[in-house]
């Protein structure tokens, strides 16, 4: 049995709707449906898929995975960054210019894909990847 493709990330940010809104309006997810779990949140939706899970506050305030005893965590680990693939260089630089969003651009040496580097509310990296033939524009 192998792993399949990556079905969603899930943060648990300081501010709810402030995150909420960096994905939905500088990235573009969209606000989806969502089970009712009996604590606030939200799934944001890229291409049809629940991409990224919010969670809310909720009592009494425990991880969704359980760690084996012994573990002691204050939290999850050292994740860097979230990339997405993604069309509309131009227009999705504009989106994140208009939102006063700092980023980081560059061109992959030999690849000639763009990348665009930024971070949301909670400093969480996302990285955005377009193909060579959308470079230049």
């Amino acid at each position: 049995m192998g792993l399949g493709i990556l079905q969603h990330y899930t943060i648990e940010p300081a501010d709810l709707e402030a995150t909420k809104d960096f994905y939905v309006d500088v990235l573009g997810l969209d606000v989806g449906e969502r089970p009712p779990l009996g604590f606030p949140g939200y799934w944001l939706y890229s291409g049809g898929v629940a991409t990224v899970h919010l969670l809310g506050p909720r009592a009494p305030r425990a991880g969704i995975t359980v760690r084996p005893p012994g573990m002691k965590l204050e939290h999850t680990g050292r994740l860097d960054h979230i990339a997405f693939a993604a069309t509309g260089l131009a227009g999705v630089r504009a989106r994140i210019r208009q939102h006063d969003v700092p980023f980081r651009e560059q061109v992959l040496p030999r690849l000639g894909a763009t990348q665009l580097f930024l971070h949301d509310p909670d400093g969480v990296g996302v990285e955005i990847n377009f193909p060579p033939e959308e470079t230049g524009t």
